[in-house]
C-alpha cells in the first residue's frame, strides 16, 4: 500500500456538491449535512491500516463535534473490484461492528473524491457553516498510537471555529493508503 499525504488545498474553498447514498442505499445530500457550526468531510476506507488507526478517533470526535454543532460524513472512495474489504456489502458491516453514528457513503464513480482533491485514507477536511473549507489536514499527530498524541490537531480546529477564533494556517497533512483509483 503506497503511503501518500493530502494536498495543500487554500483555506477559504467552497465545498463541492455531492449526493452519494449510504451502502443501504439512503441518498444524502452535501447541501444538508452541515450542522450549524459546520461540516467534517472524511475520505475513509475499511481496509487501510491508517484509517483504521484512526477510525475510532474519528468515531468519538464526531460524537464530540456534534454537541459543538459541527456534523461528520465519511465517504468511501474505495470502490475497487481489486479492494472487496471496501465494498459496499463490507461497509454495512463495519457502520455495526465499529458503531459509526453518521453517514458512511460510497462514492463508487470517485467523482466526489476527485472534486474534493482527495488523496488518501484518512483525508479530512472541515467546512465551516458557509460550506468554506476551514481545516484540511491531520486528524492528531501520531496515527499509530493515540496514547502518543500530544496535540490534537483536527479538534483543535473544530474549538476554533465552533468559538469563531482564527484557524491556524499551520495544517499537516493527513497521510495514508493512497485511494484506489479506478
Amino acid at each position: 500500500m503506497a503511503l501518500v499525504e493530502s494536498v495543500s488545498i487554500p483555506l477559504g474553498t467552497p465545498m463541492p456538491p455531492f449526493s452519494l447514498s449510504d451502502p443501504s442505499g439512503k441518498r444524502f445530500d452535501s447541501t444538508r449535512l452541515s450542522g450549524q457550526k459546520g461540516l467534517l468531510v472524511a475520505f475513509t476506507c475499511n481496509h487501510c491500516p491508517y484509517a483504521i488507526a484512526v477510525w475510532p478517533r474519528l468515531i468519538a470526535h464526531a460524537r464530540d463535534f456534534k454537541t459543538l454543532g459541527v456534523e461528520t460524513v465519511a465517504i468511501n472512495p474505495n470502490i475497487h473490484p481489486g479492494y472487496p474489504e471496501d465494498a459496499p456489502a463490507a461497509m454495512i458491516g463495519k457502520i455495526s461492528e465499529w458503531g459509526i453514528p453518521f453517514p458512511y457513503l460510497v462514492d463508487e464513480t470517485q467523482e466526489t473524491a476527485k472534486a474534493f482533491k482527495a488523496q488518501c485514507t484518512p483525508d479530512l477536511y472541515l467546512f465551516d457553516a458557509q460550506g468554506t473549507l476551514a481545516y484540511h489536514g491531520r486528524i492528531d499527530d501520531d496515527w499509530q498510537d493515540e496514547k502518543k498524541v500530544s496535540r490534537r490537531e483536527l479538534a483543535e480546529a473544530v474549538e476554533a471555529l465552533v468559538s469563531g477564533e482564527k484557524i491556524t494556517a499551520d495544517q499537516k497533512p493527513s497521510m495514508g493508503c493512497s485511494i484506489k483509483w479506478k
